[in-house]
């Protein structure tokens, strides 16, 4: 006989003033049970999880824990009931330590002072389940995206929860780092915690879930066992549409084709050294590496984000020294962050303002001219397929796809000539996944120079012309055409030959 679920929406609906985002959305939860909540930014999956967690009330329909009716009027009303969230977005204190993060608001207490070596001790412990190799003493702000992801799980494991709610938890983690999280899904799933996951990961949502769920619009258009589907059902019934063809063709590069851009001994303190390469007109380049080997920094050096230092940079045939990213946007070379939501965007701003800020010259000189700004962005909105309910909804409540796309947008009203997109699609769904990559093809098929930096391996091999793949700081590989495959990237991250020998096989 089934159990009746942990947790439960029935009927659940929810507007933001005269807009309705979800319709009558049922879900239930089981204990001991891996739920996947699938679809594309903006179907409605992030309100869905905010109202199991707390953090927001349904305006029409139930929210039920152990079959009774339950309201919780904050997020602390959730925990409180067993149900914790780990989100994408960082919930962390950054100007406090691991520890006392982990702590914060729920301090152990012996009499009347804290019991710091208890605290100390149990840290230790949830860290050590994570396998995070970080202080407790150390300040969240001195540590890395994927060490940060680490201790918000450890943190969420010290909650003991009964249901688990996790947002795109795997975006920011390496391959080991994604195995032990997934180590201990496992771990409390045989130990008869609910979880809900969300992730744009198809073969992560295929491998580790029991149910799966798929929204559409703020819609539930499939929900039933994840072994009945595969992965490309999966991912018609999220967008509505095929997306086999996800990658644009490749068209041929011509080796004569003019260089654009060559950069001589680039090093960056700390991070990178005696980094040389070269990218030619309509070519994407990928860049490839373990997180940690560099790719980011010598990026960011390149293009002013942070101190560096070059023997020569050639741009357009005229050699440049940029000192502020300024100097490189206006000659032709922009950067577009990985971190979309801290460097890229102001999330308390209207997309108007975020549009145009890189640029508020071209909209006028000492009074901004609006009406200018509002065309730009009603532009924006169609060419980069921009879908909020309005045009004046804070950046901050749009979807991660949507924000990528508005970043996008953003960069390209500087006219770039040489691109350099990091991470482009992280966070983000198959359907705009596949909209983003069809745009960077048609930027390179129109005479642009791209370089993408990216973690996922079937966007490096899918998506660029040629790939330098980096460790440890440096170049130590290249590979073109036929020799772009996931072996030759993996042999080349961990400092072998592209080629396997027959000693090595």
């Amino acid at each position: 006989m089934t159990q009746p679920p942990v947790l439960a929406l029935n009927n659940v609906s929810k507007s933001f003033g005269p807009i309705e985002v979800l319709h009558n959305i049922d879900l239930a939860l089981q204990a001991g049970s891996v739920h996947a909540l699938i679809g594309e930014n903006g179907a409605g999956k992030s309100t869905t999880m905010k109202i199991l967690a707390g953090y927001q009330p349904p305006s029409a329909g139930q929210v039920r824990l152990d079959k009774q009716i339950v309201t919780f009027g904050s997020l602390q009303d959730g925990e409180a009931a067993g149900i914790v969230m780990i989100h994408q977005e960082f919930n962390l204190a950054e100007q406090l330590t691991v520890e006392q993060n982990i702590f914060l608001g729920r301090e152990l207490k012996r009499g009347l002072l804290l019991d710091k070596s208890e605290m100390r001790r149990l840290t230790r412990d949830y860290l050590s389940r994570v396998a995070c190799d970080v202080s407790p003493d150390a300040l969240v702000s001195s540590l890395s995206n994927s060490e940060k992801q680490m201790v918000e799980i450890a943190k969420a494991l010290s909650r003991e929860a009964r249901v688990l709610i996790m947002d795109e938890p795997t975006a920011v983690l390496t391959n080991r780092e994604t195995e032990v999280l997934f180590e201990q899904v496992a771990a409390l799933r045989d130990a008869g915690t609910a979880i809900l996951l969300t992730s744009h990961k198809l073969d992560e949502v295929a491998a580790h879930s029991d149910q799966v769920t798929i929204m559409r619009d703020g819609a539930v258009v499939h929900a039933g066992p994840t072994a009945a589907m595969t992965e490309d059902e999966m991912a018609i019934a999220m967008v509505g549409r095929d997306v086999s063809a996800l990658y644009p063709a490749k068209p041929d590069v011509p080796v004569d084709a003019p260089v654009v851009l060559k950069v001589e001994g680039l090093s960056v303190p700390g991070f990178a050294e005696n980094v040389s390469f070269e990218l030619r007109q309509g070519e994407i380049l990928g860049i490839g590496g373990l997180i940690g080997s560099g790719r980011t920094e010598v990026m960011e050096g390149l293009a002013a984000l942070r101190p560096a230092s070059a023997a020569r940079v050639t741009l357009f045939d005229r050699e440049v020294r940029f000192k502020r990213p300024g100097d490189a946007q206006q000659a032709g070379l922009c950067y577009l962050t990985e971190d979309r939501k801290l460097r890229g965007l102001l999330l308390e701003r209207g997309m108007r303002e975020n549009l145009t800020l890189a640029n508020l010259h071209k909209f006028g000189g000492m009074l901004i001219n609006r009406a200018a700004e509002e065309a730009a962005l009603t532009a924006a909105i169609a060419e980069f397929d921009i879908r909020t309910g309005t045009r004046g909804v804070k950046v901050g409540n749009m979807s991660g796809g949507n924000q990528q796309k508005l970043l996008l947008a953003k960069v390209m009203l500087s006219e770039p000539r040489v691109l350099i997109v990091d991470e482009p699609t992280r966070g983000i769904d198959i359907g705009t996944k596949q909209q983003i990559y069809a745009f960077l093809r048609n930027l390179a098929d129109a005479g642009h120079a791209i370089i993408v930096i990216t973690s996922e391996m079937p966007e490096l091999i899918g998506l660029a012309d040629r790939v330098l793949v980096m460790r440890s700081g440096r170049i130590s590989g290249a590979l073109e055409d036929s020799d772009i495959n996931e072996g030759a990237i993996v042999r080349l991250s961990m400092g072998l030959p592209a080629e396997q020998t027959p000693e090595m096989a």
